[in-house]
């Protein structure tokens, strides 16, 4: 629309205007107040007058400078609520056609009877930013970079430096943008309805970056006032304060552009992957400074030098997304644009995760599209309906977390979850994100009784919404982005997961094992005595280990709510836990997948994670600590280096079993390949605190097999046994091979041998 049919549209209305929307838009219920305010024409005494009006609560006079002539029109008050008009002599637009009102024509002079007076351009005199287009892609779901659209942007508007803002609101009859800027008077910046689109938008100019703001939302449902955050909103101000906040995300300067190009061609899959799982708010605290949390700089400056010393590939990042409560750890995720204020700004993060890419460290984010909090300034209950959520609660409320579910099933909420999903790569350079939850978003039946949940169309259990959602998340976001990484934590046996949807798969890159991580602390927090007869709980992995590409984690979750430490799930004596815990982490690397270890366990702390402490880092002075921290950081070497132990993680190629029924002695022995199968690992793994001192292990070829690890190294704090730096084969047929090695076994302990080539 351009501005002689804006003009001439609003001809007839403003027409016709009388005192009965005066009143409307004074009590602030008028739904499109571009049609009253701002410049109009109209007949008057059968001529045709230029007019502007404005409406400002609390002015003692308004008065209109046109900016060619500095002329001052004095407006006169046609409402006592605070509505003015000034009448302008055509001439004023000096010949050009009496359609042509331009934004920068005018100022607006406005007095207060505090003596104050403020002038400004008049916000009512801008055309819609948003195009046709724009609204048409956002109601078919298919804006991929709405996070450019809706929200608040610094922006350039007929010339003039402002912010725009805009809202999907499609059940409201009026929204606002409040903040101190307008003594949060929902009534003086009504925004433009979009008409069937449900997005309302308005541009202010002269607003700057650092503004703080929110939508007053007039809902259509018994005139609800709700006031929200913005749900594109970039930043916030820090909780308990809710208001969003005006930035730039293009202050930051990059400088990873050569991590970014070499991440698009990069075979991730059989590449290298040991990931740190981090808590930003708990890894390290300054204890000198009220034990304050670290800042995203400060992590750049010290967590990113110790997760490289420990030989880390990834951080994972539990959720920064801008969250209430403390104590959900960022997984009741309110700004799910807005990265958390508690430590820092945007550009704060994107130093950190500049910093990692050039120290060759990638960055992985949690994200949450499966729930949302019922926390009043959030996405519940937006416009005063259900809008992002399900209305009926056994679709849209979460029975175990007390949270509420996307409608996955509604166009502009899919649109909503993928642009957020690709902003995070595109703004912030993310390589991936793991995704919470995702077993609670395939099952409508998830965690719900009988009765308690509604069937799919077809009768079944499974939620073909969110089905449909996951497998276009995915594909778009690895059409948009070749290498960025998609995560899935689901906790079924729901089959391919990590496959291409072009066979049905679900489209993710790699998913949790949580089988392996259930059966294999189980097993290891039994004493060792009783290990014999749950053999099977250690083996059983490696039936379904090929069936996905998977992670192994050992993450925040197993630490949390009286499960214990993983130092104190071990059973026996200190020196049996740190031996076990020992042999867990080895275990962890010799097993095909990739690996993720949650913070402090490196180090072996005794409590649990608490999201209000830090890393027990004075555990570092303890000789058994120390030796444990050691033991993860060359297992982390060993997995990077040795190709054998990451090249083929998901195929039967890259592993076969030496011994896998000696469960007498609680032995497992097995082999890893690369895809050069002469290039291969031996892992010998002793689940108990026996020693055995003549074990043979068959091997394929003859050769000096060196011991490249051994998890009981007095380095490592162990007993030091094993075999003097390694073993010859021996032509001594065993385990179906044609030579074998005889080995030491230490207690409690893996040991990993490379053959030589003589």
């Amino acid at each position: 629309m351009d501005k002689a049919d804006q003009i001439s549209e609003s001809v007839s209305a403003v027409g016709i205007t009388g005192q009965d929307s005066f009143e409307t838009l004074v009590r602030g219920e008028h739904s499109d107040p571009f049609q009253i305010l701002g410049p109009h024409w109209v007949e008057r005494d059968g001529q045709r007058n230029l007019i502007i009006r404005v409406f400002w609560p609390g002015a003692s006079a308004v008065s209109v400078v046109w900016d060619s002539n500095r002329q001052v029109y004095l407006a006169r008050k046609v409402h006592s609520a605070g509505l003015y008009e000034a009448d302008l002599p055509p001439e004023v637009l000096e010949g050009r056609d009496a359609a042509q009102v331009l934004p920068t024509d005018y100022r607006l002079r406005i007095r207060f009877s505090s003596g104050v007076e403020i002038e400004t351009h008049d916000a009512y005199s801008f055309l819609p930013v948003l195009t046709d287009y724009d609204l048409y892609l956002s109601g078919e779901g298919t804006d991929y970079l709405k996070y450019d659209k809706l929200g608040a942007h610094l922006r350039e508007v007929a010339g003039m430096r402002g912010v725009h803002f805009g809202v999907w609101a499609p059940n409201a009859r009026r929204v606002s943008v409040v903040g101190d800027f307008n003594a949060w008077d929902g009534r003086v910046h009504s925004m433009r309805n979009r008409g069937e689109s449900g997005i309302w938008e308005i541009f202010i100019p002269e607003m700057g970056e650092g503004t703080l703001y929110k939508f007053e939302i007039l809902s259509r449902v018994a005139g609800m006032l709700t006031l929200k955050s913005d749900p594109y909103g970039f930043a916030s101000e820090l909780r308990p304060k809710t208001a969003s906040m005006v930035v730039d995300l293009a202050q930051h300067q990059w400088n990873d552009g050569e991590w970014i190009e070499a991440r698009t061609t990069r075979d991730w899959l059989h590449s290298p992957m040991s990931i740190y799982e981090v808590h930003a708010g708990s890894w390290r605290r300054k204890e000198d400074e009220e034990y304050r949390w670290l800042t995203y700089r400060e992590l750049a400056d010290e967590l990113v030098p110790y997760v490289k010393k420990m030989g880390y590939t990834h951080i994972e990042l539990m959720p920064i997304m801008e969250h209430p409560l403390d104590a959900s750890w960022g997984y009741q995720t309110i700004g799910y644009f807005a990265v958390t204020s508690r430590f820092g700004s945007p550009a704060d993060f994107m130093y950190f995760v500049d910093r990692c890419h050039q120290e060759g460290l990638g960055v992985f984010l949690d994200w949450t599209p499966a729930h949302f909090p019922r926390d009043g300034h959030g996405l519940a209950y937006f416009d005063g309906t259900h809008l992002y959520e399900h209305a009926d609660p056994r679709l849209g409320a979460h029975p175990d977390w007390g949270t509420l579910v996307f409608n996955y099933g509604r166009n502009e909420v899919q649109n909503f979850l993928l642009s957020n999903a690709l902003f995070w790569i595109d703004r912030y350079h993310i390589d991936g994100l793991r995704v919470d939850a995702v077993a609670s978003m395939l099952y409508l039946d998830y965690s719900r009784q009988p009765g308690q949940w509604i069937p799919n169309a077809l009768g079944g259990r499974e939620n073909l919404e969110a089905i449909a959602f996951l497998k276009k998340l995915n594909e778009v976001l690895h059409t948009q982005y070749p290498g960025a990484l998609m995560i899935a934590e689901e906790s079924t046996a729901w089959p391919a997961v990590s496959r291409p949807t072009y066979i049905g798969g679900l489209g993710f890159d790699l998913k949790w094992n949580m089988g392996w991580m259930n059966d294999t602390l189980r097993y290891i927090a039994l004493d060792p005595i009783h290990r014999q007869f749950h053999h099977s709980e250690l083996t059983f992995s490696m039936l379904y280990a090929f069936h996905e590409n998977f992670i192994l984690p050992l993450s925040h979750d197993e630490v949390v709510h009286g499960k214990r430490a993983l130092l104190e799930k071990m059973p026996g004596e200190d020196w049996q836990k740190f031996a076990n815990l020992r042999l867990l982490f080895g275990y962890m690397h010799a097993h095909p997948g990739k690996k993720l270890l949650f913070m402090g366990s490196e180090l072996g702390q005794r409590s649990e994670f608490w999201e209000d402490s830090s890393v027990e880092w004075a555990l570092e002075d303890s000789p058994p600590h120390r030796g444990l921290q050691r033991l993860a950081a060359d297992l982390n070497r060993l997995h990077t280096r040795e190709r054998a132990l990451h090249e083929i993680d998901f195929e039967w190629s890259g592993f076969e079993w030496i011994e896998a029924n000696d469960g007498a002695a609680s032995v497992l022995s097995f082999l890893r390949r690369a895809r050069d199968p002469e290039d291969f690992v031996v892992a010998v793994c002793n689940f108990t605190p026996v020693v055995r001192k003549s074990y043979r292990v068959g091997v394929p070829r003859p050769g000096f097999y060196r011991e490249i690890l051994n998890t009981d190294s007095e380095y490592y704090e162990g007993t030091n046994l094993g075999n003097a730096g390694g073993v010859r084969a021996e032509p001594i047929p065993w385990n179906d091979r044609p030579y074998s090695i005889q080995l030491v076994l230490p207690p409690l302990a893996v040991m990993f041998f490379k053959p030589q080539r003589d």
